[in-house]
C-alpha cells in the first residue's frame, strides 16, 4: 500500500528514493517531517513505523518486569535475609538511582545512534543480574543486585525517543503516551504475575519454599526479556528512512555529536522544569511499585498474593491513564497551543497532589483501594502530558532532553525513597503530596521559545498558524521554517 506522505514526493527525482529503505508505507506519512507517520493504527504491526511503536512499548514492559519482579516478594525476602524495613528501603532506593544515571547518558547516545540498538542492548544485560537476584545472601547483595537490575529502566528513554522518531510532533503527545503507558503497564502486571501467578505456582504448584521459591522465580521474567532485547535488533529500524549506521554511510544523515546534543538541553531551564514535574509523577509511581504491596500487607493485614493484586491497580491504569494525559495535551495544543498544554499539566499535577493527600488519610482497605485506583490515573495522566512537551523545548536534541527529563523520574523515586525509609507512610504521602503540590506551580515558569506561556509570552506566527488553521498547508509548503524533533 502507497503511503499518502510519500506520493507527493514522486517528483522529487529516483535518486532520493533509492537512499530510502522503505519506497512506500503502511500508513500516512508527512514527508516534511522527515516521513514520520500522521496517524497511529494500533493493529498494524508493519515496519518501519507500527513495528517500531510496538515493540518499543513491548520492550519498556519487560523492562518493568525484571526492574520490579522481586518488590511483591520482599516481604518473604525480609524475612529469609533477617533485614529491617530500612535495609529494603535502601535496596529500593538503589533499584532506581542507578536508572537515573544511565537515563542521562542514554538520551544524547539516543541522538547519536538511534533508539533501536540500546533498546535490545540494555534490556538482554539487565536480564542478567535479574536471573541472579536469588543469589544474594545479605542487604549489601540485595542492594547491589538491585542496582544493576534497575539499569533495565533506563530502557524508558529510548521509548520514548523511538516514538517521537516514528511520528509527527502533533501526534507525538499521543503516541508517547501510549507506549510510555503500556510500558508502565509492566509495573502492574508484575505485581500479579509475581505475586499472585508465579509465586503461588512455584510453592503450591511445584511444592518449593518460600525462599527457594523466590530464589528462583526471577528467572522466567529475565528469560523472557532477555530474548526480547535480541529479537528487537533484528526485527525493527531506527527511523522511518532506515537505521543510522545505514543513512550515516550513505550521505542521507549527518554525524550528530552526543555532547553537544547534551550540552543544548542540559542548559535548557525548561528542560529541567519537566525534569521535576517528571520527578513527582513517575517517581511517585516507581515509589508505588516499591512501596504499595509491603503498605496493604502491614497497614490493612493482607497475604503476599492479597496485597500484590491490590498493588498492581496502580500500574494496571497505565492502559489507559498516561495515554489520555498525552491526547489531552496533543488535543489542548490542537486548540491553544502550547498553553492548552501547560494548562493540562498544571491541572494533572494539582489533583494529583489532591489525591496523594486523600490517599494518606484512608484507613480503610476500601477506602484505600478507591482512591488508589484516581491516584493512579492522574500520576500517569501527567506522565503523558509531560512527554507531550519534550520534543518542543529543543528539537535538536529531543534525545537528551528525554533522557534528563526521565532521570527526573528516577530522582524523585530516590527522594521519595527516603521519605519512606525515615518516617512513618502516612507522613512519607503528606510530604510527596506538598512537592507534587509545588511542582504543579512551576507550570507558570515554564515559557518556550515561540510558544506561549501560561501567564506571559506570544506565540510565533508559525506556531500559531499550525494550531489555529490545522488544516492549511504546512508552514514548511509556504517557506516557512518550522523545527523538526529528534535529528533529521
Amino acid at each position: 500500500m502507497l503511503s499518502k506522505g510519500s506520493d507527493s514526493h514522486e517528483e522529487e527525482g529516483q535518486e532520493e528514493e533509492e537512499i530510502k529503505k522503505y519506497k512506500t508505507y503502511s500508513i500516512k506519512v508527512d514527508p516534511d517531517q522527515d516521513d514520520r507517520a500522521s496517524e497511529i493504527k494500533l493493529c498494524n504491526f508493519e515496519r518501519p513505523h507500527m513495528r517500531a511503536f510496538h515493540m518499543s512499548w513491548i520492550c519498556f514492559f519487560l523492562a518493568f518486569l525484571i526492574w520490579f519482579a522481586i518488590a511483591p516478594l520482599l516481604p518473604e525476602v525480609q524475612e529469609t535475609l533477617k533485614i529491617s524495613k530500612q535495609e529494603i528501603w535502601t535496596s529500593n532506593i538503589t533499584s532506581v538511582a542507578g536508572t537515573a544515571m544511565m537515563r542521562f547518558l542514554l538520551g544524547p547516545l539516543c541522538d547519536k545512534f538511534g533508539a533501536r540498538i540500546l533498546m535490545g542492548t540494555v534490556l538482554m544485560l539487565a536480564s542478567i543480574p535479574a536471573a541472579m537476584i536469588g543469589l544474594v545472601q545479605n542487604k549489601e547483595s540485595l542492594a547491589i543486585v538491585r542496582f544493576f537490575i534497575g539499569l533495565g529502566g533506563s530502557s524508558f528513554v529510548m521509548c520514548q525517543f523511538w516514538a517521537t522518531r516514528m511520528f509527527t510532533k502533533e501526534i507525538a503527545g499521543t503516541a508517547n503516551a501510549l507506549v510510555g503507558g503500556w510500558g508502565n503497564l509492566g509495573g502492574g502486571v508484575t505485581q500479579i504475575f509475581m505475586g499472585a501467578v508465579l509465586f503461588p505456582l512455584f510453592t503450591k504448584g511445584f511444592g518449593l519454599s518460600n525462599e527457594t521459591a523466590w530464589r528462583t522465580v526471577s528467572i522466567v521474567p529475565a528469560v523472557i526479556a532477555f530474548c526480547a532485547g535480541f529479537l528487537v535488533l533484528r526485527i525493527t529500524d531506527d527511523c522511518p528512512k532506515g537505521n543510522y549506521k545505514d543513512m550515516k554511510r550513505n550521505g542521507t544523515m549527518q554525524e550528530v555529536s552526543a555532547t553537544a546534543s547534551f550540552r543544548s538541553g542540559a542548559t535548557n531551564l525548561n528542560t529541567w522544569i519537566l525534569f521535576i514535574h517528571y520527578g513527582c509523577c513517575f517517581g511517585v509511581e516507581l515509589t508505588m511499585n516499591n512501596a504499595a504491596a509491603t503498605y496493604f500487607q502491614t497497614k490493612f493485614m493482607r497475604s503476599t498474593s492479597e496485597a500484590a493484586v491490590i498493588a498492581s491497580i496502580f500500574g494496571i491504569m497505565n492502559l489507559f491513564a498516561r495515554g489520555i494525559g498525552g491526547f489531552s495535551s496533543d488535543k489542548m495544543n490542537s486548540k491553544m497551543g502550547m498553553r492548552g498544554r501547560l494548562l493540562v499539566q498544571f491541572v494533572l499535577l494539582s489533583v494529583e497532589g489532591a489525591l496523594i493527600f486523600a490517599f494518606a488519610y484512608a484507613n480503610t482497605l476500601a477506602g484505600a483501594i478507591a482512591v488508589l485506583v484516581f491516584f493512579s490515573i492522574f500520576v500517569q495522566s501527567a506522565e503523558g502530558s509531560t512527554y507531550g512537551m519534550v520534543p518542543y523545548v529543543d528539537p535538536p536534541s529531543t534525545g537528551s532532553i528525554a533522557g534528563i527529563v526521565g532521570a527526573g523520574g528516577n530522582i524523585g523515586a530516590v527522594a521519595f525513597g527516603f521519605a519512606f525509609q525515615n518516617l512513618e507512610p502516612k507522613e512519607a504521602f503528606i510530604v510527596i503530596g506538598g512537592c507534587v503540590f509545588g511542582a504543579a506551580g512551576m507550570c507558570f515558569l515554564i515559557l518556550i521559545k515561540g510558544h506561549r506561556g501560561l501567564v506571559c509570552g506570544t506565540d510565533n506566527d508559525v506556531v500559531r498558524n499550525a494550531w489555529q488553521n490545522p488544516n492549511n498547508p504546512a508552514p514548511e509548503k509556504q517557506g516557512l521554517t518550522v523545527p523538526m524533533q529528534g535529528n533529521v
